[in-house]
């Protein structure tokens, strides 16, 4: 029950709502607002007032972007149509550290990076003595060589993801991380056949370069964006046991995602952007299956 001092706050109700009991505060105004009026903000929510004003306040990019994405801006940010929160990245973010920590449980870590690391001979068992598994061009995104790898690679997910799922929509962002780190994966098969791989790297950079595509297409400024893609491009090639093939394949192949996703993203011409994803897949696997052949071969 609620004291009549309670009752006779009106800061303990919502401004918009009289008759609502509420304890959150608009960010920006500080006033009380129930859950119907709150808008969520990258800290906290704002309430409808404040939204409007935040939209009066927009930058023609911000402008542009909302109109090319069909999101909905809040504080500044874009957020998803539908519920305004990254659901996909969380996802990935719960499954790949769930299987990373198991890793970390003695005896536990080999086991599974032979079941899921990516390995190319796996791919053609015709030429070697292993099983054919092709599911490891994909379950390679889920395992990690340690701690630290799979801290640095949720890290960089969330904070990528946080901007680029709410812009491209659940399915999109999905097809986006799965077809990256997909590239990734026949990068290493045409350039490294004979090595081993683990991480989530390769869908990383497809989401940098994505991020840096569609950045420069709705008139962002992405120089620092592309400074840090160089920056941590570059150190693939000065530490040891890091896949650089990856994160190549995985740059090029988001990039060549975000392309057609910005080509293709009126309404009218989803049909268009639904075969030509399909058709990159495909020919990344008619390569993946056919070219690292002949090369062993040669």
């Amino acid at each position: 029950m609620t004291t009549p001092e309670f009752a006779d706050n009106r800061d303990n109700f919502c401004y918009r709502h009289p008759d609502r009991q509420s304890f959150v505060l608009c960010q920006r105004c500080l006033r009380t607002i129930c859950p119907e009026c709150q808008t969520q903000a990258p800290v906290g929510v704002i309430c409808p007032e404040c939204m409007n004003a935040e939209r009066k306040n927009r930058t023609p990019a911000q402008k542009r972007a909302e109109r090319r994405w069909g999101g909905r801006r809040s504080g500044g940010t874009m957020t998803a149509v539908r519920s305004g929160r990254p659901v996909v990245t969380y996802v990935l973010l719960a499954v790949t550290s769930f299987i990373g920590l198991v890793q970390l449980i003695p005896g536990l870590n080999d086991p599974i990076k032979q079941a899921l690391a990516f390995y190319a001979p796996y791919l053609y068992p015709a030429l070697f003595p292993f099983p054919f598994e092709p599911w490891r061009l994909l379950s390679v995104l889920f395992v990690h060589g340690g701690f630290f790898h799979l801290a640095l690679n949720m890290l960089a997910l969330w904070m990528l993801g946080q901007s680029l799922e709410p812009m491209l929509g659940r399915a999109r962002f999905l097809a986006l991380y799965l077809i990256s780190g997909f590239g990734g994966s026949v990068m290493v098969a045409l350039l490294a056949p004979g090595s081993p791989t683990v991480g989530a790297s390769g869908a990383i950079f497809g989401l940098m370069a994505a991020l840096l595509i569609i950045g420069r297409h709705i008139g962002a400024n992405v120089t620092g964006l592309l400074v840090i893609l160089g920056i941590n491009f570059a150190l693939g090639f000065f530490i040891g046991n890091i896949a650089w093939q990856a994160h190549l394949g995985g740059a090029i192949v988001g990039a060549l995602v975000a392309l057609i996703l910005t080509r293709t993203r009126r309404r009218e011409r989803r049909v268009w952007q639904i075969v030509l994803l399909a058709g990159l897949v495909v020919v990344l696997g008619v390569v993946v299956a056919f070219v690292p052949p002949l090369i062993l071969l040669s």
